[in-house]
């Protein structure tokens, strides 16, 4: 990912068990992992949100074209209607 070896992450694990010691670090990867849950959780509603506004759109520009056909054939039938 990093470029991070077996090696160079234990090496991390060792310095953070020294700075925060064996009591802390359960807690600090802990409240790590809810954060980066929820950041999850709102990322993925931000996307959902989106998806839906271009849904939307897209109903809307269908129904606005479905409006212009319907329009176009009264508008035939009612030169048909003349002609007779």
């Amino acid at each position: 990912m990093f470029g991070l070896g077996t090696q160079e992450l234990i090496i991390i694990l060792v310095i953070a068990l020294l700075i925060f010691g064996p009591k802390k670090l359960p807690e600090l990867a802990r409240s790590t992992g809810k954060a980066i849950n929820e950041f999850r959780k709102a990322s993925s509603g931000i996307l959902d949100e989106e998806e839906e506004k271009k849904s939307e759109k897209s109903e809307g520009k269908k129904e606005e074209s479905v409006a212009k056909v319907e329009k176009a054939e009264e508008e035939k039938v009612e030169k048909i209607k003349v002609k007779e």
